[in-house]
């Protein structure tokens, strides 16, 4: 166990115990200093001023040499601080200008309805046409093996044969959201909706597609979940590192679950609204 002797000891030798306690590092109370790094210090202090509005979108930050001079460490600690607020989305540093706070784009809503899903086309071009703009996808196909994890959310066998789609929705020609589906063969091979995006019926939504095949969709399973952007999203969404997503994790289902997808969204620019109906006893 330290003893406060010892504690002053190891931070400046000459100190007693008392000053190194209760003492001040440019006027911040030693204690407080000791109870994280100093770049997350400096990180959070920056954020706070970002979001109370002290610093504005385009405001220019202090250079990390004045960073560091007003904290009290190293230039190498200064630079890390400014490097994680990039990576969260909060700065961004332009060449031979300096390092200026990112502007927070428009939050939009992504509409979760029944009703949507019942009217027959695309989902997402229905919630971007009442937005007024104008929607559009990249997507590719391949048959591939079903995974333990997507097995057991189709019940189907790990190992049996899957439709994978990869999609990346765009508004106004700016990504919005990628997402992964995963349909069973066993259900579309040999329809003429067994490629998502291909044929007579492409860019229908799944309801839709199922129906042209005999099959009703009746219900839709939603969990929503968040985490950090994946290497391979942070281009294919136009988003920093270490930005954070929320992921939602869809099955449509009838007699039998007949698509499963991710969602991926970024949680600064998109907002979920879902709407709900209500069943009435007879």
């Amino acid at each position: 166990m330290l003893t406060l002797g010892k504690l002053s000891t190891q931070l400046e030798p000459g100190y007693s115990g008392c000053q190194a306690w209760c003492g001040t590092v440019r006027g911040r109370p030693l204690g407080v200093a000791l109870s994280q790094p100093a770049y997350l210090r400096i990180a959070d202090d920056l954020r706070r001023q970002i979001v109370d509005g002290h610093l504005a979108p385009g405001d220019r930050v202090p250079s990390r040499h004045q960073l560091a001079h007003d904290h009290g460490v190293s230039d190498r600690v200064a630079v890390e601080a400014v490097r994680l607020l990039i990576a969260e989305g909060y700065l961004e540093a332009r060449p031979g200008a300096g390092t200026f706070v990112r502007a927070r784009p428009e939050v939009r809503r992504l509409s979760r309805s029944w009703y949507r899903e019942d009217r027959g086309g695309s989902p997402f071009a229905a919630d971007m046409e009442a937005q007024g703009r104008a929607s559009t996808w990249r997507s590719s196909s391949e048959t591939t093996t079903a995974t333990p994890a997507i097995a057991e959310r189709l019940d189907i066998a790990p190992g049996d044969p899957v439709m994978r789609t990869r999609y990346v929705f765009l508004a106004d020609d700016q990504p919005v959201m990628t997402s992964t589906s995963w349909e069973p063969l066993a259900i579309t091979r040999g329809t003429p909706v067994m490629f998502p995006e291909k044929g007579p019926h492409a860019g229908l939504g799944v309801v839709a597609r199922m129906r042209l095949i005999g099959v009703e969709v009746t219900r839709v399973t939603e969990i929503v979940t968040a985490r950090a952007i994946l290497t391979d999203e942070v281009e294919r969404l136009a988003e920093p590192l270490g930005s954070i997503m929320m992921v939602v994790q869809r099955t449509y289902a009838g007699e039998r679950p007949v698509e499963t997808a991710d969602l991926v969204v970024p949680v600064d620019r998109y907002e979920l609204s879902y709407v709900i109906p209500v069943e009435h006893a007879d």
